[in-house]
């Protein structure tokens, strides 16, 4: 088991696993921690916890420090930055007549990277953007092409459900979700029940799929063509999560069935 510290980095985002690298932390104190792409200002959420480390998909990055005061105004410098940055970088999208749409950006707070996101249709050869940038401003520059599911993770706001949106709120990562999981699922296939504000399928089709594939294993489709007591008919519907299902036979007789019915 290993001690861990949920961290956010915006207000009302995802958390991460840290590891509070033997530090007091307490709910709300803000940190500066360890990631991939530098360091960065973020808060603690909640208090420090244990989690099984077979849980975990990657070895933990660690809180560096309590921020300090230092660290805070630091950190209000580099967003009032940013906003600069926004304004130049699409100057010279418009120089050099780039279709891309910038969504935002953001430093490191160490300020060894400027991170560019943008929505574009097509691959964009964004090179000479690139070098232009990292002229001025003295480091590192990424431009990061994503999606509109990214973009209403960035915006956020209430699915379906009445809830903040998943992506929002508890995904880490994007996973796959198909046409079929509706199906799966009985779900009607209209666009505005199976679509998320993005646009998308909805990331929660994704969540019971497995259940729904156990549970259809020995049930037969709609549609299916059957002969009971030397009478045709064919299944009329199913009821996947009760294992059940409804035959039609040709003399008009309405038969209920279970998967577990050995005939």
């Amino acid at each position: 088991m290993l001690d861990v510290v949920s961290i956010s980095f915006k207000e009302k985002t995802k958390t991460y696993y840290f590891s509070p690298n033997n530090l007091k932390l307490k709910n709300k104190l803000t940190v500066i921690v360890e990631t991939e792409k530098g360091q960065q200002f973020g808060t603690v959420e909640g208090e420090i916890f244990k989690i099984d480390s077979k849980k975990l998909s990657s070895p933990l990055k660690r809180v560096i420090r309590i921020a300090s005061k230092k660290d805070y105004e630091d950190n209000i410098k580099n967003i009032n930055d940013v906003k600069k940055t926004l304004n130049k970088c699409r100057e010279l999208i418009k120089k050099y007549n780039l279709n891309m749409q910038i969504i935002d950006a953001a430093y490191t707070f160490d300020r060894q990277q400027l991170v560019f996101r943008f929505l574009s249709d097509n691959r964009v050869d964004f090179r000479d953007l690139a070098k232009e940038l990292a002229s001025i401003y003295k480091t590192r520059i990424e431009l990061r092409q994503v999606g509109v599911r990214d973009k209403a993770r960035e915006i956020g706001g209430l699915g379906h459900c009445g809830r903040e949106f998943c992506c929002s709120k508890v995904l880490s990562d994007f996973d796959s979700v198909s046409i079929n999981m509706a199906k799966n699922q009985n779900i009607a296939l209209n666009p505005n029940k199976i679509n998320g504000v993005c646009g998308r399928l909805l990331c929660c089709l994704k969540y019971e799929d497995d259940n729904y594939r156990e549970c259809k294993k020995d049930m037969p489709n709609v549609g299916k063509k059957v002969r009971i007591n030397n009478i045709d008919g064919y299944v009329s519907s199913v009821d996947v999560l009760c294992g059940k299902y409804k035959i039609i036979l040709s003399d008009g007789t309405i038969l209920e069935k279970s998967k577990n019915d050995k005939n």
